[in-house]
């Protein structure tokens, strides 16, 4: 499969944005370097925004409840959600359940199949003595959770890496191909050359723009 063509550039919404998630991967945290880089461009750039990024619990239900329980009483049409791999694949669930917009960072798309090979005892990336258990349950709790498809494409922005080692760069592409695709060239599934793609990020969401 070839790499599709870059999409043109978004048009930024016509409301600002006042309320922004970021949801971290499988075994990450909101200390991995995309949600710190994210959280400190926010706090220097963009402070009046409301910044939500949680450390979500194995069980993807609770780690869903719990996220749509803290974004209630946000305003539909002015927030986004940001999510990488695991968190690419809850963003999304939150984005079809409350029609926001959405950037997803080399995004799991079948994270019941992936992870069904994870079961068992695992440890934090941040802090190797932090131990959690990912239970069978889990993966039926990912395959209920599942978006059968996306219902409005051009709500979504995805970053896809062709250098991704865990996750297949094609597979990724193919379930997004009616989605605003950036497919990046090499790099890898943490997205290292993160900075580099901020800008792109940044003006979807329409916070690229000064301040009046």
């Amino acid at each position: 499969m070839d790499a599709p063509a870059p999409a043109a550039p978004a048009a930024a919404p016509e409301s600002p944005l006042t309320h922004l998630l970021y949801l971290h991967g499988f075994r990450s945290s909101p200390r991995s370097f995309k949600a710190q880089r994210m959280a400190a461009w926010m706090q220097a750039h963009r402070p009046e925004v409301h910044w939500w990024c949680p450390q979500l619990p194995p069980s993807p239900r609770e780690a869903v409840q719990g996220l749509l329980q803290g974004t209630a009483d946000w305003p539909r049409e002015t927030m986004a959600v940001v999510g990488s791999s695991l968190g690419g694949f809850y963003a999304t669930v939150l984005a079809e359940r409350l029609g926001c917009r959405a950037v997803l960072i080399n995004p799991a798309v079948e994270p019941a199949r992936d992870l069904a090979r994870y079961i068992g005892e695992q440890t934090a990336f941040h802090d190797p003595d932090e131990h959690f258990f990912f239970r069978a349950e889990f993966v039926d709790e990912l395959r209920a959770l599942h978006p059968a498809v996306l219902t409005r494409p051009g709500r979504y922005l995805a970053f896809i890496a062709t250098g991704d080692e865990v996750l297949d760069w094609r597979e990724m592409a193919a379930r997004h191909a009616q989605c605003r695709l950036e497919i990046i060239e090499g790099s890898d599934h943490a997205l290292s050359d993160f900075d580099a793609h901020l800008p792109r990020l940044l003006a979807f969401l329409g916070l690229d723009k000064a301040r009046s």
